[in-house]
């Protein structure tokens, strides 16, 4: 850890520098398990198997500290809380749901159909999911704008029914910006229920919580947990992680506009990871000083402190190839490309939830209004997985037809594959077609 004018960053220094337990350090971002969470959730999710609804209750009692007289919430509550919203608020949300859906509408995935050959046709069909279950955190994260993000590609993908798992509040329901952020995105039914008893409830069914194929959206420790010990059950999203920001930033970037990208990554969580590779020492030098200028004045500056000096840094590249290589390498939710040549450096960035090119191409844009998914993956894990679109709403069928005379062509290689693979069965089964 270095202090660099009075703020502690974790990462500093040239990329060629950096020691082998440096460069581990800030690529290696998987999550330590924690065992006494495991354990926990393990028993929430059995309460919940064993118990159902009456799990629910206990849990809403124990940890939200209320007494639910109902856990599913009235739609005339939900659309009482969409009437009570600012004239201004509902504006800029079905703004952004209309963007939402225009882009992922965009992303609808389409069937292929293959001539292999006279007469053999491969049908490759998406399915939407029947049931699709979202999460919402609530209480101090009350992210609507999440709702919009998962429900309405849901929707557009054809889901049948979309149901919404959220915690209650001290008067037994929802945060009310996330009852009307469901009633913009066309969620069909909203619990009162959270954390890693929302998402067994989900996984598993209760009395009232109906059975879903697969859940979304993001959670603390113990719901990510209780994704991962569900998953052979119901179908789940990238595993959720702190969120993340990598920065490529040469001299032609504005030093106060990259700070204040830093600082709004950083004010999400204490454990939230945000680097800056800057090109060049003078580059670097700046973006530091503006940084330090304005951290101490933002209303969550002790949560962007200790973001920065867990998980923060400036590293300097001696070129953007070099600062590409890293960001590769990195994987992160979030890549901020601000230099002169953003747009090609955009084209050989391949490892990223998203990519927002240029400065003017804020990431609270992505987050909120522009129509892409924030819904991204973290840790690293964009090396394999997708930010959130119609494709998670979907299951892919494959259909087969052969023809009585492709049958006849097909049956002598068939039986031959078959015979050599030690499938006798398989081998006659096609071989009776030939004799036809």
């Amino acid at each position: 850890m270095t202090t660099l004018s009075g703020i502690s960053l974790r990462f500093t220094g040239r990329i060629d520098a950096q020691s082998l337990e440096d460069r581990r350090a800030l690529i290696d971002r998987a999550v330590s398990q924690d065992y006494s969470i495991r354990d926990t959730v393990s028993r929430i999710i059995e309460s919940v198997r064993a118990r159902g609804d009456a799990a629910l209750l206990d849990l809403a009692r124990e940890l939200d500290r209320v007494e639910l007289t109902s856990i599913e919430v009235p739609s005339a509550r939900i659309d009482a809380s969409l009437t009570a919203l600012s004239p201004a608020l509902q504006s800029a949300m079905s703004r952004a749901a209309r963007n939402i859906e225009r882009v992922h509408t965009a992303q609808l995935p389409r069937e292929a159909v293959v001539d292999v050959e006279p007469g053999v046709v491969i049908v490759r069909r998406p399915d939407p999911l029947e049931r699709v279950g979202i999460y919402a955190p609530g209480g101090t994260a009350s992210y609507f704008s999440s709702v919009l993000m998962c429900a309405i590609p849901a929707r557009i993908a054809g889901v049948r029914e979309i149901v919404m798992c959220t915690p209650p509040l001290s008067d037994g329901f929802p945060a009310p910006e996330l009852l009307a952020a469901a009633a913009i995105a066309g969620v069909d039914r909203v619990f009162a229920i959270g954390g890693a008893g929302a998402i067994a409830a989900m996984a598993l069914g209760t009395q009232t919580v109906p059975k879903v194929d697969r859940i979304v959206g993001p959670g603390n420790a113990y719901v990510a947990e209780a994704k991962m010990q569900l998953a052979s059950v119901v179908g789940i999203d990238s595993q959720a992680g702190p969120s993340e920001l990598l920065v490529i930033a040469d001299e032609s970037a504005s030093p106060e506009v990259i700070a204040r990208e830093v600082i709004a990554q950083a004010e999400h969580d204490v454990r939230a990871t945000v680097i800056v590779v800057a090109i060049g020492s003078v580059t670097a030098a700046n973006i530091e000083s503006a940084l330090n200028d304005m951290v101490r004045s933002q209303s969550r500056s002790e949560i962007v402190l200790e973001a920065l000096s867990q998980r923060g840094g400036i590293i300097v590249a001696d070129s953007t190839s070099e600062a590409v290589g890293l960001a590769n390498a990195f994987a992160p939710e979030h890549l901020l490309i601000a230099t002169r040549d953003a747009d090609e450096l955009a084209e050989t960035s391949r490892n990223a939830g998203s990519v927002f090119v240029g400065e003017t191409s804020s990431v609270a844009f992505g987050d909120y209004i522009t129509g892409g998914n924030h819904v991204l993956p973290t840790g690293g894990t964009a090396r394999w997985y997708s930010g959130l679109s119609t494709l998670d709403f979907v299951r892919w069928t494959t259909v087969q037809r052969v023809s009585r005379a492709a049958a006849a062509a097909l049956s002598t290689d068939t039986a031959l594959l078959a015979e050599t693979e030690g499938l006798p069965a398989h081998a006659g089964t096609a071989s009776q077609w030939g004799a036809q």
